[in-house]
């Protein structure tokens, strides 16, 4: 699961926009077939928010490293009727992150433009979204190509399927809240096989590893009474695939959780609210914001098999993420490890309630 990390985007575009109105109309996440592949790789304009989420693992020449792609789009609440098209619809953000435990701490950029006139693209149809230099592509034969960087290093990435797409909960239709209408339209792709490589100043590496893609989009995700999230995909060593999320209220209790597992053989079992646990057994206190992250965290998931505990371990503690200046909250995003697996951990709104 990757929940909206975008407030309204109000800086862009005022002078040929209108304030929202009853003629903003955000389209719902259907309950029947909500997902369509290869369809719903593209964009989904009439949605309020969605995005391509690319969390792995690399192996250096240094040792492993975390990485981060993402690609958002958010459709701002202005006049559907205004004809101007210098009206801004839609806006477009990157981040990109690098986990290196020499480095010590998660080295970041972002970017944010409106969508259009040679700033940035998310095409329908198909993945291919293009910010700038920055890009996510899909090409015909399935695999992905990322690009993204900073002053201080770029990943130049090749995403191979292994595996087909992960339909999360009902054929895509994903619920977030005990509202029927707290659900987002999610599918994962787990087990990508990774290629590229990796320039950090005058120096270029070639790097392989795994990854995790997640696809999402929505109109409407959390009930009221949330504050934040926890999330976690893992790739596990024999081919499963592990995800977990709880949404969590003011006393730290889940409003809502779920997730999936499925086997090596292919086996998909769901999980609901009652089927995911989390205990944390470690926290970090960052010296910036002041928040306190559960970094180290035991996830419970029961399945008709039994109740199987996950140890997640971070590569480093320091995986901190600010995305304020792009509209987004301070968050932990980071690489882990378990027992016979690695994947990546959020940690949304420990820092204080995330507003949407």
């Amino acid at each position: 699961m990757r929940l909206l990390r975008l407030a309204v985007l109000s800086l862009l575009g005022f002078a040929a926009c209108g304030w929202a109105d009853d003629r903003v109309a955000y389209a719902p996440v259907p309950k029947d077939a909500p997902v369509v592949l290869p369809r719903d790789h593209g964009a989904h304009p009439n949605f309020k928010t969605e995005w391509w989420y690319v969390t792995g693992w690399l192996q250096t020449k240094g040792g492993p490293v975390g990485f981060q792609v993402t690609f958002f789009r958010s459709r701002l609440p202005f006049d559907d009727g205004n004809p101007s098209r210098f009206a801004a619809r839609q806006v477009v953000v990157g981040h990109v992150a690098l986990a290196d435990p020499v480095v010590g701490h998660l080295e970041q950029g972002q970017r944010l433009a409106r969508e259009g006139f040679g700033l940035a693209e998310a095409a329908t149809g198909d993945t291919d979204v293009v910010f700038g230099d920055w890009r996510l592509v899909r090409d015909k034969e399935g695999s992905f190509t990322a690009r993204a960087g900073t002053a201080r290093f770029t990943l130049d990435l090749h995403l191979r399927p292994t595996q087909p797409a992960l339909l999360q909960g009902d054929r895509g239709y994903s619920r977030k809240g005990p509202g029927q209408d707290e659900a987002s339209a999610y599918f994962s792709m787990p087990h990508l096989a990774v290629t590229g490589r990796l320039t950090r100043g005058a120096r270029t590496e070639t790097i392989r590893g795994e990854a995790w893609l997640d696809r999402e989009w929505s109109s409407n995700l959390l009930n009221p009474r949330s504050v934040g999230w926890d999330w976690a995909g893992l790739n596990m060593d024999d081919g499963s695939a592990v995800t977990v999320f709880r949404v969590r209220d003011a006393q730290g209790h889940p409003v809502w959780a779920g997730g999936s597992v499925r086997g090596a053989d292919g086996t998909l079992t769901l999980l609901g609210p009652g089927d995911v646990a989390f205990a944390p057994r470690r926290r970090w206190h960052s010296p910036r914001t002041g928040a306190d992250y559960p970094v180290e965290t035991t996830v419970s998931v029961t399945t008709p098999a039994g109740t199987k505990h996950f140890e997640l371990r971070p590569l480093m503690d320091d995986q901190e993420f600010d995305t304020r200046r792009t509209g987004g909250p301070v968050y932990w995003e980071g690489a882990v490890e378990v027992d016979g697996g690695r994947g990546y951990l959020e940690l949304v709104g420990y820092g204080g309630k995330v507003n949407f």
